[in-house]
Order: C-alpha cells, then sequence, then structure tokens
C-alpha cells in the first residue's frame, strides 16, 4: 500500500510522489540521476552508490524484475534509496526471481514512485547533484547542508572487504586489484586473464610484495577521502610495473601522480556517454575514434594540474571532461568510465587486453 510522499531538496525544490506507508518517515542522501534504460540491478548492486538517493530517469522501472546474484555487483543494494516514475508491478523475464518492489523490500531499500523524474532530472541538471530527503511530511525541514557524512565519505569501509581474498590461483603472475569500492564485472573480466589476483582492502600496504601489475578500481565518495590508497599508489608509481586505474581509479591515479581533481555538477551516471579516444598513436596524436560507455562518478581530474609527463587519452563529448589518462613513457593508465559495462555496452573491453599486453 502507498501513501503520499515528498522528495525535498536542500535548493528548496519539492517533488511530490508515493511511498509505502509503512516507510520511515525520513531519508537524507544525495540525490543523483542515471539515464540508463536498463541495468537497474547492477545499477543498484554498485558499490560506487552508497549512501545516494538515485533517480532512474527511464520513466518504467522494474519490468524484467531481478535477475539472480550472478548479475549482481556487489552483495547487496548500495543506494540509499530509489527514485522512479513507475514502478512496475507486473515483471516479466525467465531468468528473474522476484518483483524490484519485493527485493527492495527485502533489503529494507526505501523508495519513491509515481515522481515526475524528466522534471526532476532537468533541475539537477541545471542546479547540480544536492542533498535531499523522502519523508511523508511535505512542509518538514531537515537541514540539508551539505556534509561529506552524508555523500559518501563515511561509507567507505561499509563497501569495502576487510581482508585480502585470492581468486586464480593456480596462475604465477599476479596482479594486486585495491578494492576502493568494486564492482564485481571488473574482478569477473580479469578472471579471464591468466593471472593470479589479490584483491585488497582500499588502505593495505602492497608496495614491498612482489607482484606483475595493479587494478585500482571504483568506489563511492570524494577520491581526495582515499589518502591511504594515494600514498600507497604514490609508491606503486616509482616502479616500472603497469597500473590500470578504472572510475574512482582513475581520479585516485591522478592524485597519486601530482594532480588535482574537482566534482562535476551533476556527474556522468548511465550507459550512454560518448567518449573520444584523443590519441590512437602517440606519435601522431590523431584519432576520429568514439565510445559508448557505462560510467558512473561524480568527480573529474583537472585537466590544468595534469603533469606534463601525463597526457589525456580519452574526452567525454558532452562535457570535454577528462575520460583517461596515461603516463608518456611508464605503463600507467586509467579511464573515468568502466570498460567492463554491466550495464551497458562493451565497446572498451579491449582495455583489459591492453592491460594484458601491458604485463
Amino acid at each position: 500500500m502507498l501513501s503520499s510522499g515528498y522528495l525535498i531538496l536542500s535548493d528548496g525544490s519539492v517533488f511530490s510522489g508515493q511511498v509505502p506507508y509503512q516507510q520511515n518517515n525520513l531519508l537524507k542522501g544525495e540525490v543523483v540521476f542515471n539515464t540508463g534504460m536498463t541495468g537497474y540491478v547492477e545499477s543498484l548492486t554498485d558499490p560506487s552508490y552508497a549512501g545516494q538517493i538515485l533517480v532512474f530517469t527511464y520513466p518504467l522501472i522494474g519490468n524484467y524484475g531481478v535477475l539472480s546474484e550472478q548479475t549482481w555487483e556487489s552483495d547487496k543494494i548500495h543506494v540509499a534509496g530509489v527514485v522512479m516514475s513507475e514502478l512496475c508491478q507486473s515483471w516479466s523475464h525467465p531468468k528473474s526471481i522476484k518483483s524490484l518492489a519485493d527485493w527492495l523490500a527485502e533489503q529494507n531499500i526505501p523508495f519513491m514512485t509515481g515522481v515526475d523524474t524528466r522534471a526532476l532530472t532537468k533541475h539537477l541538471r541545471v542546479q547540480g547533484t544536492m542533498r535531499g530527503m523522502i519523508t511523508q511530511q511535505r512542509e518538514l525541514r531537515v537541514d540539508l547542508a551539505q556534509s561529506k557524512k552524508i555523500l559518501g565519505a563515511s561509507f567507505i569501509p561499509k563497501v569495502l572487504i576487510q581482508k585480502p581474498l585470492i581468486y586464480n590461483k593456480q596462475y604465477e603472475k599476479s596482479i594486486i586489484l585495491v578494492d576502493c569500492g568494486l564492482k564485481l564485472s571488473i574482478l569477473r573480466s580479469l578472471m579471464k586473464l591468466p593471472y593470479r589476483i589479490k584483491r585488497v582492502p582500499h588502505d593495505y600496504n602492497y608496495s614491498k610484495e612482489p607482484y606483475d601489475g595493479v587494478v585500482i578500481s571504483n568506489g563511492p565518495g570524494d577520491p581526495m577521502d582515499y589518502k591511504a590508497t594515494i600514498r600507497v599508489l604514490r609508491v606503486a608509481l616509482r616502479k616500472n610495473k603497469p597500473i590500470f586505474g578504472i572510475c574512482l581509479g582513475s581520479q585516485i591515479m591522478a592524485l597519486a601522480a601530482g594532480a588535482q581533481t574537482y566534482k562535476l555538477l551533476f556527474g556522468h551516471r548511465g550507459h550512454n556517454q560518448p567518449c573520444k579516444l584523443e590519441i590512437s598513436n602517440p606519435k601522431s596524436r590523431v584519432s576520429d575514434k568514439c565510445f559508448i560507455t557505462s560510467q558512473n562518478h561524480g568527480y573529474a581530474i583537472n585537466e590544468a594540474t595534469l603533469p606534463k609527463d601525463w597526457r589525456v587519452t580519452f574526452r567525454n563529448l558532452n562535457d570535454n571532461s577528462i575520460e583517461g589518462i596515461e603516463h608518456k613513457t611508464k605503463p600507467f593508465f586509467s579511464v573515468q568510465f568502466h570498460p567492463e559495462a554491466c550495464p551497458g555496452p562493451t565497446d572498451t573491453i579491449w582495455l583489459f587486453k591492453k592491460f594484458h599486453k601491458l604485463l
């Protein structure tokens, strides 16, 4: 049973809809939007959304139910809440195991439906992502000042592993996979390569251990909050071993190299983001290749601060922001988008092969 509910933003804007009548009266978080037409299961289980209220721009969500855990990006839903235009009650898919509504209820995830998500998204695109709360009291006003406690930093320990895990034990060459809030599809992609994988917590010091390469994963929050990750990576960058950063991992690599990051107005979240390859041949520095990519991030690299021995490899065609960097002479590279996709196109899956060749 649903009752009237309201999404109140920090700028005073109010969007009405319906919420389960028994739902907790107050939920706060950073309100962000995702433009994907499918992939809501993968998005909801993506640890990068920890602490955020996720708005789906596609008008009908839940029409194919919830697929098995083999499609999940972690072992649970990480979003703080979900906002939709319409929550489909009659789902249909041969591999689905339950409805989206039942899944959200099982995991105690608040949601709001019947919202004009088009108007809400247009508002966030102009004003930028901001704090918000879902409540059943329209006149309720709670302090929604920007706070890292809500925007992601406090969620870092909750989405990470606490001790190292080993995969592909049969191989001799090894990769250190730094888990900052890992999407499991990244692990699945790496496990297809002939390497032993040691998955470690974000603050784990691997710099004195034997390894052949390093991968820095995606994750939630401000990259500046991952101080231990940045500190260890600075040491790793002094060596000549391949390093591959993905999403948050790209921002962390830039920070470790000496660059700076900044918060985007409304971020890039969806699997229809066009990116141009800036460099196809380092000598000619000319490329006309464009890739459609899957993305989920709210921060970007400040190009003006990028050291001279690094260069931009990919650029977002919507806002010209940096989507990839690499060192000019050493085997270090990173991308802001998700080459493993899930959801989204697999146009850039070849980047895992690039990392393999460097190893």
